[in-house]
Order: structure tokens, then sequence, then C-alpha cells
């Protein structure tokens, strides 16, 4: 069979146009995202259009391998490698719930071993020392980064959503805070008992000495009366870990990574975690629960008889 022709309507490209039109307007991808999904899975088309298929209904999980193979032999990174295997997953997925395709052979595709490592995060002991290193310092600053570190760990935000709440976003007396997270998609956080009481001194005793009477509806502000930046947070953190005795890099991430890790290993659904996380799909969720299996195969290992 040949390429088909300028008249010929491509079933593959018109599935791809409906998959990407979903993930722009009822997900809110980002366009940069959106760029990389439209690039990778394109260049996966083409590849089944040179086996003669001309739907996605024609796909078995051998086409799939196949591709993924064709990466690896290219020399593309582990991550682009993971990257490209989450794009065609989704497009399978959407085909399958959209009833253009009978089956999602992509559901049974493992990643690579290695291809998306495990989170880094950190231990209850070093949660614990990092997060008392600005009441060792003392002051509004000080005040600030705690509340900061408090909320980041109990609530497991992303650094973006937590520098930029404003002041009306959190509610002390339900103890919850209202997050604007990807796509400008809200939802509501449980705020732990310890957040809130940072959160509260901070409130009540620190932002406005920080402030110096200036005006800000911005919730974390700075001693410039400005909001608090992703890059100041970082460098912020970074010193805190340093002093806690961290050798190992820690970012907000890690704090977030440590939440979602935490929560789970003491028996957390993975739903709700998804939902404290703002995780579109639970298949990103899903990584925590390697994690476990990781830590238990390592203490299994340990074992006299293992």
């Amino acid at each position: 069979m040949g390429a088909a022709s300028a008249g010929d309507i491509d079933e593959l490209d018109e599935t791809l146009d409906r998959y990407l039109a979903h993930l722009r307007v009822e997900r809110g991808l980002l366009p940069a995202t959106l760029e990389s999904y439209a690039r990778d899975l394109s260049e996966y088309l083409d590849g089944l259009r040179a086996q003669e298929l001309r739907s996605l209904g024609q796909v078995s999980e051998l086409q799939i391998l196949q591709h993924l193979a064709s990466l690896q032999k290219r020399g593309l990174s582990r991550s682009s490698q993971a990257r490209h295997l989450a794009a065609l997953r989704g497009l399978h997925r959407f085909a399958w719930g959209e009833g253009l395709a009978s089956m999602d052979p992509s559901a049974q595709v493992g990643a690579t071993r290695g291809t998306r490592p495990l989170p880094n995060f950190l231990g209850l002991g070093e949660v614990d020392r990092l997060l008392a290193q600005p009441v060792a310092e003392g002051g509004p600053a000080a005040a600030r980064d705690r509340a900061m570190l408090e909320l980041l760990y109990a609530s497991g935000l992303r650094v973006s959503e937590l520098v930029g709440l404003p002041l009306a976003a959190v509610d002390l007396r339900v103890g919850v805070a209202r997050v604007r997270g990807k796509g400008g998609k809200e939802r509501i956080v449980p705020v732990g008992e310890r957040a809130l009481e940072a959160l509260q001194i901070y409130l009540t005793r620190a932002r406005a000495p920080l402030l110096r009477e200036r005006p800000s509806r911005d919730l974390f502000v700075t001693t410039r009366g400005s909001r608090m930046t992703r890059q100041g947070f970082w460098k912020l953190l970074g010193r805190y870990a340093r002093a806690a005795g961290i050798s190992r890099r820690v970012t907000p991430h890690t704090l977030r990574h440590s939440f979602a890790t935490h929560l789970l290993e003491r028996g957390a659904d993975l739903r709700a975690v998804q939902a404290m996380l703002g995780h579109v799909d639970i298949a990103t969720t899903q990584i925590y629960t390697h994690v476990d299996r990781e830590r238990l195969k390592a203490v299994l290992g340990k074992h006299p008889r293992a």
C-alpha cells in the first residue's frame, strides 16, 4: 500500500489532532509541553506509516516495542525515552477511551529499567532537622522560611504554587489552602497542625515587619516588600539543608517527593495523594509506589535467608 494521497483523510493525523486538542483544552497543558508531545508523537506515527499502518486500531504491542528500541539505538537519553513512552501511552489511552481503537496496546508496555529514576526524598529524621533550622535562626525572615518549609512538606506543593499563594489562599480556621496549579486548575489541600502553627506565627508576628507597612496581597514576602521568588526560595532551602547536615542536593521537589512517599508509607490512598499533588494522571503518582517496593526489596535483601 502506498502513501495516502492528498485527498485521503489520514486517520493517524486526525487522531493526533484530537488528542492534542484534548490536552490543550481539557488538561490545560502549556504550549511548550504540547509542542514536545506533538513532535514525539509525529515521529511515532511516521514510523507506523512506514509499516503500512493507517490507524491506531492496527497497532500492537510489537510496534510500540520496536519504536522504543529504535529510540534506544539512536542513543536518546533515558529521560527522553521515558518522555516518548509517556506521550504514546497517552495517545493510545485516548484513542481507546474515545472508541477509535478496540484496545490499548501500550497498557502492558513497561518503561525500560532505569528509564524513570525513583524520586529523591528525605528520611523523617532529615526532614525534622531541615524544618528545625529556621527555628534556630529566629527573626521575621526565619519565621517566614519556617512557614514555607512546613507548608511545602505538609501539603506537597510545587515551588511555583508555594510562592504564588495569595494572602487569602490559606484558611487557618478550617486548615486548608486553595492552590492554583498547572493549567490554572485549582485544588484544595489540607494543611497539617505544625504548618498551621508556623503560618499563624508568621502572619501575626513576622509578615508585617517584613513589609514595613508596604501593601501586598502575596502570602510570602521578602524584606523588600516583594513576593518571594522561586530562585530566592531555592537558595534558602539549600542553605538550610547544608545547615541540617544533609550532604546531598535538596530541592523544593525533594520535599514534595518526601510528602508523597511518607504518606503512602503510612497507608494513604493513592487517589488521595494524586488529588493532593494535583496530578492529572494517576500513573504519575504511581512512581511513589515503586519507591516503597524498592525500599522493601532493600530491607529484605538484608535478611539472613534472602
